[in-house]
């Protein structure tokens, strides 16, 4: 943060801008507690470097690892400036008050401006006692607020990836191993260099194995223009060696994945006897879930600028995870880290995607070759097609149930590939760190619990995607529950909650943080918040109410990223076509910053787990992905988006995440729904019908 003797305020933010308002988020956290006029704000992103601390903006977890330092920040800055007008005025502090970018002296009535007091209040020391305003102060946290970047995203003037121009600048595209784990055995460049515009064929060396963020390796095509550079790639004559991974199909990876299930696997978490609560149980029930492999298919596919000079490189790119591409690009080019800037540009969506550096390392080593800036470009089908992917998984969920059909055992097994397995050979098993996101944090009151992780191997790139291991456990706790409900023959809404039973806090985890690497003194895992947002979502989407024939509703909630969110939606299904015409969400994310942005985020969350739900399918065959586009990778549609209703619970709480936690509980509310209406159960996603 500086102030500056204009009296204008500028506010370095570390953290990646992809939409869901983190500039304006944490300066406003800033000029609040500075008692800046935010008219006088002015936003500066930061470059990737290790003195801003950890900059992967991921984990839903910006605003949550930011917001108590930074009011220490701005509070710091307006009692240096009370300091230095009553040093200015030789009256006591204690009388000074900083109000509106001014302070003021109450007896005398005397003014000064803060560009007044900027330098003199710079040269004293750092106070170490200060005091935070009042959540009853504040201007700006709490209330609505339009983003900083509006303007220019909407008028076309904002940077993204794919915007910067350099003077002498080529282009290039590359021609990656459709396998994972594949490389070029040869390949012959004369076709694509008879290509109007092409200037040079680069091979870019095979990765590793396993791949880890680093690029695919294949072949580059340089040319005048990204067209050309296309253009040439379809002429490139290149034989692959497909390598180990050349035969994986994913229909038939998922028969493996369910006879994995069908075993005992490593035990996670287990509280009580399964065992002998089954064999003691009036009835046991079971069904296994699946979801896909899915794809983040963000509306700006990866693209961005290296510049090499002798002694230097710079780089624009739309990355979450600056720092790590910085370090990347370093190794390729052979400079000192430090001799490299990275500049991070808006990022047109990212879900998780960006925080994956490859296409930079790939910039980087053709800028490398070709001695000229460079901009990289993928395709909506490179993009697709050479993802870093979210786990392709199959649940089996078993429950011991006493005489009246409530659950006295709980079994979950879970098999998927790890994210790890992209990192480290020999991973065939999710880490404990994934089999919390959704698994072994089930919230439920049941005296006999196991949950057990089975073994999956890996066969491409396995990467977060927006909330992670949360969507599969979501789904298929969601949907077994509400089969429990209607199997005791109770509404789905009061089996929920009598399964979560209690208000208490769960603590899992040994260490002061949980999984989401939070204080749990701060942030406690608290049932009674759950059980909130669950009331909140079915009162506002008058849950019990009479529906049209065909119609149904559905509920779901879950917890993750220290935040609590419930869905409900309403369906209909008629002639075997399903829509969803409501859906409500009720959030408990703490204190909420900017309720605007909370609400968007909860929009968009819902959006793109309806995405999921009922469209998101990759599917392999001989190794090689079988989508491409949005014509075979849809995602929803406007005409297809429902009315869909935010609620944001008050709290006094600390600000938890927002960008992830709206996703989880979409598809089973929406499979729970389908069921409502029509009473066909639904366990795989994507949702398919007749």
């Amino acid at each position: 943060m500086h102030l500056y003797p204009s009296g204008d305020v500028e506010i370095v933010v570390a953290r990646s801008e992809m939409g869901q308002g983190v500039r304006t988020g944490l300066s406003a956290v800033v000029a609040d507690e500075m008692e800046a006029d935010w008219s006088r704000v002015r936003v500066v992103q930061a470059p990737g470097d290790p003195a801003f601390g950890n900059q992967d903006t991921d984990g839903s977890r910006s605003v949550r690892n930011h917001f108590q330092r930074l009011r220490e920040a701005g509070t710091t800055a307006r009692r240096m400036l009370e300091q230095a007008a009553a040093d200015e005025w030789g009256v006591p502090v204690s009388e000074c008050v900083a109000r509106e970018h001014e302070v003021h002296h109450g007896a005398t009535g005397q003014t000064l401006a803060y560009g007044d007091l900027a330098e003199a209040a710079g040269r004293l020391p750092v106070p170490e006692d200060i005091d935070l305003k009042s959540p009853d102060e504040f201007r700006y946290i709490g209330r609505p607020m339009a983003g900083v970047d509006n303007l220019d995203i909407t008028t076309g003037r904002a940077g993204f990836g794919i915007d910067t121009r350099l003077t002498g600048m080529v282009y290039a595209v590359v021609a990656r191993p459709p396998v994972v784990g594949g490389r070029v055995r040869s390949y012959e460049s004369s076709s694509a260099l008879n290509v109007p515009g092409v200037l040079r064929v680069v091979e870019i060396p095979a990765a590793p194995s396993p791949p880890g963020f680093t690029c695919l390796g294949g072949v580059a095509v340089v040319a005048e223009n990204t067209w050309a550079a296309m253009q040439g790639r379809k002429a490139l004559e290149i034989d692959w060696e497909y390598g180990p991974n050349g035969s994986h199909d994913s229909a038939s990876y998922r028969v493996a994945l369910e006879r994995a299930v069908g075993v005992p696997g490593r035990v996670a978490r287990s509280e009580g006897d399964f065992d002998a609560a089954r064999a003691r149980a009036a009835r046991v029930h079971s069904s296994e879930y699946f979801v896909p492999y899915l794809a983040h298919a963000p509306m700006e596919p990866p693209a961005c600028v290296v510049s090499l000079q002798e002694d230097s490189c710079e780089i624009w790119a739309p990355v979450q995870s600056p720092q790590r591409a910085r370090e990347m690009a370093a190794e390729i080019v052979g400079l000192p880290v430090e001799k490299v800037t990275c500049h991070v540009t808006f990022l047109g969506g990212a879900f998780g995607r960006k925080s994956k550096p490859d296409f930079v390392v790939e910039a980087a080593y053709v800028a490398r070759e070709v001695k000229a800036p460079v901009q990289l470009t993928w395709s909506r089908e490179d993009d697709v097609r050479h993802d870093f992917y979210h786990a392709i998984s199959v649940q089996r969920i078993e429950a011991a149930l006493d005489d009246s059909g409530l659950v006295t055992g709980w079994l979950h097994r879970t098999a998927f590939p790890s994210i790890s397995a992209t990192f480290q050979a020999g991973v065939v098993q999710p880490t404990d760190g994934e089999l919390e996101l959704g698994c072994v944090t089930v919230p439920f009151d049941v005296p006999n619990l196991r949950c057990e992780a089975c073994e999956a191997p890996s066969h491409t790139r396995i990467g977060w995607i927006r909330s992670v291991s949360n969507i599969h456990h979501s789904f298929a706790i969601g949907c077994f529950v509400d089969e429990l409900a209607a199997l005791a023959g109770r509404d789905p809404k009061e089996y929920l909650l009598e399964l979560i039973g209690p208000p208490r806090v769960i603590d899992l985890w040994e260490e002061e943080s949980n999984a989401y690497g939070a204080d749990k003194s701060v942030y406690p895992y608290d049932t009674q918040r759950l059980r909130r947002v669950i009331e909140v979502a079915a009162g506002e989407a008058g849950w019990g109410r009479g529906l049209p024939q065909g119609h149904g509703l559905g509920i779901a909630a879950h917890y993750s990223f220290v935040t609590y969110v419930a869905h409900v939606a309403e369906v209909s299904v008629a002639d075997g076509a399903l829509r969803v015409h409501r859906v409500d969400c009720a959030v408990d994310c703490g204190l909420a910053v900017n309720p605007d942005r909370v609400r968007a985020q909860m929009e968009g969350a819902t959006v793109f787990g309806l995405s999921l739900a009922l469209h998101g399918e990759i599917t392999m065959r001989d190794g090689r992905v079988e989508q491409g586009n949005f014509n075979d990778y849809p995602i929803l549609r406007i005409r297809e988006v429902p009315e869909i209703r935010v609620h944001i619970v008050e709290s006094d709480e600390p600000p938890t995440g927002v960008g992830e936690p709206g996703v989880p509980p979409v598809a089973p509310a929406v499979a729970n729904a389908v069921y409502a209406a029509t009473g066909d159960r639904v366990r795989d996603l994507p949702i398919r019908l007749g």
